[in-house]
């Protein structure tokens, strides 16, 4: 398979700060792959728009405390801007550009009719009471009201945000409209508007993706081991998953640390993240390790599905999965790319294998245009009919140019943004 170009320690150090730079690279990297004009590589390099909002907040205990928030929207050439708003302290304009282009090129390799966004506000939501942390939120959608709506930037929950943080959002947007606008976000309760099966949707895609990864490399899901790194919505779900498919989950991990166990955990009796916060190391197992060995496991799967940047240049060497794929955005660096390319270890790219999430935000949508409710068995059929298309397209790709599969996504992806620009033109 074509390698990724190799790069030094220090480059990778700075990668490893930079989701922007890296998904400025990996942009750079897949033009190589396919005939694009130069024109539109560039600049697809730059987002449409970046806003940035000061959020104040009364805090209960007095005082106001102002916040920064950001909605980065990328590019729109196949629809509206769709993305993520995350509460976290490190929340930054570059971040947030830098997983727009993410979200680009998973609704392309998806081939579903939206661009990307990503937003959020610098705060640490667990410094938030339930109240501090409504008023923020019906804030910040006033704040982001002319930018954001169902024909133009539809936001979801991420990282420390939720359906709950969504509920508050569409209310306090549709209040301002003036009627009920339920697709203004996605990833809300069902009551209102959304869709069954969405919260589970991206551990369920990565465990579809990493079921069609065996078998591509000829082997059987019930005799594979498997250990993920972090035991949230994503990790846990992939894992259950795999597990009810027969294979051999031997390692999860929160915050806290990993329990293993050589002969398999019994997935389901461990807390996950929602059910019990940081509870994994309360579960008995033969043994406990820390998040770093986790990745370092012999296993035939690993799933990174906690943060980004965890493989490395640092720690490459040490990954002795044979594939490994991508639960979390951005978990691998662009420097730990190449190692692992070189390694010939298969890595599967975030931007198809946890591309659930938005593609069921997307039957989500359709449900609130259409104002009709889909069954949880129809949304997880429709889910896994989109994925294996989405699989089929990287495979062909993965095939027919000798690519890694990052390099194949990014190439069925780019095919369809540029495609689109091409069609649409540049206004004058």
């Amino acid at each position: 398979m074509s390698t990724t170009p190799t790069v030094d320690d220090e480059e990778a150090e700075t990668e490893s700060e930079s989701t922007l730079a890296t998904a400025r690279k990996q942009l750079q990297r897949a033009a190589t792959n396919v005939e694009v004009d130069p024109a539109i590589i560039e600049r697809l390099k730059h987002p449409t728009r970046v806003q940035q909002v000061s959020v104040p907040l009364e805090r209960e205990e007095g005082g106001v405390d102002v916040f920064t928030g950001y909605r980065a929207q990328h590019d729109d050439v196949r629809g509206p801007y769709k993305g993520g708003l995350r509460y976290h302290p490190e929340v930054t304009a570059d971040e947030c550009t830098g997983l727009s282009m993410w979200m680009t090129w998973k609704c392309a390799v998806m081939d579903l009719p939206f661009g990307g966004g990503k937003g959020g506000i610098a705060v640490d939501p667990k410094s938030l009471t339930d109240d501090e942390r409504e008023r923020l939120t019906r804030r910040f959608a006033e704040e982001l009201r002319d930018v954001v709506g169902p024909t133009k930037d539809v936001p979801a929950p991420d990282m420390g945000t939720d359906a709950q943080t969504m509920a508050w959002f569409m209310d306090a947007y549709s209040m301002q409209q003036g009627e009920t606008i339920p697709g203004v976000v996605t990833g809300k309760p069902p009551v209102i508007g959304g869709s069954y099966g969405r919260e589970a949707a991206p551990g369920r895609s990565t465990a579809i993706i990493t079921r069609e990864a065996v078998d591509y490399y000829d082997r059987e899901i019930a005799d594979a081991t498997v250990a993920v790194q972090g035991f949230g919505s994503v990790g846990a779900n992939a894992a259950r998953l795999l597990d009810d498919w027969g294979a051999t989950v031997v390692a999860v991990s929160d915050v806290n640390g990993a329990i293993y166990d050589p002969d398999g955990l019994d997935t389901r009796a461990v807390p996950t993240h929602e059910e019990e916060p940081e509870a994994v190391l309360t579960h008995e197992a033969p043994e406990t390790l820390s998040n770093e060995a986790v990745l370092e496991l012999d296993v035939d799967v690993l799933i990174p599905a906690a943060v980004g940047n965890v493989i490395t240049a640092g720690n490459a060497d040490a990954v002795d999965a044979d594939i490994v794929v991508e639960g979390a955005n951005g978990p691998t660096t662009f420097a730990a790319d190449a190692i692992l390319a070189e390694r010939d270890v298969a890595v599967i790219p975030d931007i198809l294998a946890n591309a659930g999430g938005v593609t069921v935000s997307y039957f989500e949508w359709l449900q609130d245009i259409n104002r009709r409710t889909w069954s949880l068995e129809r949304v997880n059929e429709e889910l896994e009919e989109q994925m294996l298309s989405a699989w089929r397209d990287v495979r062909d790709e993965v095939d027919a140019r000798d690519l890694t599969w990052r390099d194949a996504a990014y190439v069925v992806a780019l095919s369809r943004v540029a495609e689109a620009k091409g069609a649409r033109g540049l206004w004058p």
